[in-house]
């Protein structure tokens, strides 16, 4: 049996296909559906048990001994949220209660962290998990700031040898974009937007840059496909032996203006890019460069070749934006 917490949300339902097609036995999640159409990310799926957030340490308790592994990707992941109690609880408390669970019960556990926690990136983006580099970050913003917490504190109990699951891997997933997102609402990917622009009749909207070293549509991102995501994670779960923290980027920064482009040519159709302001309540906490360092990932063995922009930019409109079922 294998858990993933998020297991309704984009990168989570992403996985649970992948589980599903590699055929690794019964696949529970945990999640919250609201009234909204997150339902339909898993209405393809399989699945053995879906489990209410605040249902899940009955659960566990229930199921110990027939839980292999944890796939940990349920947080609050709006980087506007300003309810520090609500980020507090979903994304530190509960992590660090299934950190203890899977180290008791000898259960493999992989966690969602974000490149969020690199800030504005003046310390570099380089995935080093020790206790004295993690402490030289600078998040921007309280999301960001309950993953670094959380990659902090496992450094210091890894260091200090204390009780740990059997594997244990965090991954800082840069700006991933792909199927089944959709539910985020204003929090979905850039292409995801543009796209809806284009469909529309509409110029594309990118955030206008308040530097004088970006111009508009200059500021750039490592760019992920979630099927790279799901790739890696599926490695991990393949190669029990890796622990550590790592980068989950594709170590290439590309600009917004190449990922409007990206969209323009998968739609077959020139658009106009219209630039708006950062919104004051973020400007001061918005990153303009990330890049994934990702040696440490292929150090650990990873030898995949991620997908570039254009391709995965192609396959999120050709397979899934252009067609009536949006889904995976």
């Amino acid at each position: 049996m294998i858990v993933v917490t998020g297991g309704a949300g984009f990168i989570g339902s992403n996985l649970i296909a992948g589980l599903e097609a590699r055929g690794l036995g019964e696949i529970v999640v945990c999640d919250s559906f609201g009234r909204a159409d997150k339902w339909r990310n898993l209405a393809k799926r399989d699945l053995a048990d879906l489990v209410a957030p605040d249902a899940l340490a009955d659960f566990l308790a229930a199921n110990r001994g027939q839980v292999k592994a944890i796939f940990h990707l349920g947080a609050n992941s709006s980087t506007t949220e300003r309810d520090v109690d609500v980020i507090v609880r979903n994304n530190i408390t509960l992590t660090l209660e299934l950190w203890r669970w899977c180290a008791e019960a000898g259960v493999r556990m992989i966690y969602a962290s974000s490149a969020a926690t690199y800030g504005d990136g003046q310390n570099g983006f380089d995935d080093d998990g020790s206790v004295t580099a993690l402490a030289r970050l600078r998040p921007l913003n309280p999301y960001g700031w309950s993953k670094h917490v959380i990659d902090r504190r496992i450094a210091r109990m890894v260091a200090d040898g204390a009780a740990r699951p059997p594997q244990w891997a965090g991954l800082k997933f840069f700006n991933v974009y792909g199927p089944n997102e959709y539910h985020k609402g204003e929090q979905q990917s850039v292409a995801a937007h543009v796209f809806r622009a284009l469909a529309q009749g509409k110029p594309a909207t990118l955030f206008r840059s308040h530097r004088p070293d970006y111009p508009d549509g200059g500021q750039r991102r490592d760019f992920v496909w979630v099927g790279d995501c799901v790739d890696v994670m599926l490695w991990l779960y393949d190669n029990p032996g890796v622990s550590g923290l790592f980068n989950m980027g594709t170590g290439a920064a590309r600009s917004f203006a190449d990922l409007a482009g990206a969209v323009f040519a998968a739609f077959g159709r020139s658009a106009e890019i219209a630039f708006v302001d950062t919104p004051e309540a973020i400007r001061s906490r918005y990153q303009y460069f990330t890049q994934a360092e990702m040696h440490r990932l292929r150090k650990a063995g990873y030898g995949r070749i991620f997908t570039t922009l254009e391709e995965g930019i192609t396959r999120y409109v050709r397979d899934f934006l252009a067609h009536a079922d949006l889904y995976r």
